[in-house]
């Protein structure tokens, strides 16, 4: 079996909310993502980036499982599109995420099916949803 390797970056994310305004997100590297809450406004909403995380995370794990199956070079353009069934009980959270990865290039339906299955097991994202990892709040 191969080595894992593990790469380290300083994640994570800052959302400040000042007063009669909307948040602004900043990670430890730089990143800033202003956040929208109207149902038209162009942009982000809290639960656009959820989506938005699974499917940077899916791009990229298949492209890291096409190069572990030995067939990055046939690989085309990959897209992942996102969405999700929101719960109609309480709490309020989405029940299920829907995950459509379209995967062009010179191969065959069998290795892309292979490309799916390993990218779901290689994202980080989709590992953690899976996994219901403990959340502790605090106040700082």
């Amino acid at each position: 079996m191969a080595d894992l390797k593990i790469r380290t970056r300083n994640v994570g994310a800052l959302a400040v909310l000042p007063p009669g305004g909307l948040p602004a997100v900043t990670t430890p590297t730089g990143g800033t993502v202003d956040v929208v809450t109207q149902v038209s406004a162009p942009g982000f909403s809290p639960l656009d980036l959820l989506h938005a995380s699974l499917a940077a995370c899916m791009v990229l794990s298949a492209r890291i499982a096409a190069t572990r199956l030995g067939v990055a070079d046939r690989l085309g353009e990959v897209r992942a599109d996102v969405s999700g069934e929101k719960a109609k009980d309480e709490p309020s959270r989405v029940e299920a995420f829907i995950v459509k990865l379209e995967i062009t290039g010179d191969l065959d339906t069998a290795m892309k099916e292979r490309i799916l299955a390993d990218a779901e097991n290689i994202c980080t994202v989709s590992n953690t949803l899976r996994g219901a990892p403990a959340l502790r709040s605090t106040l700082g």
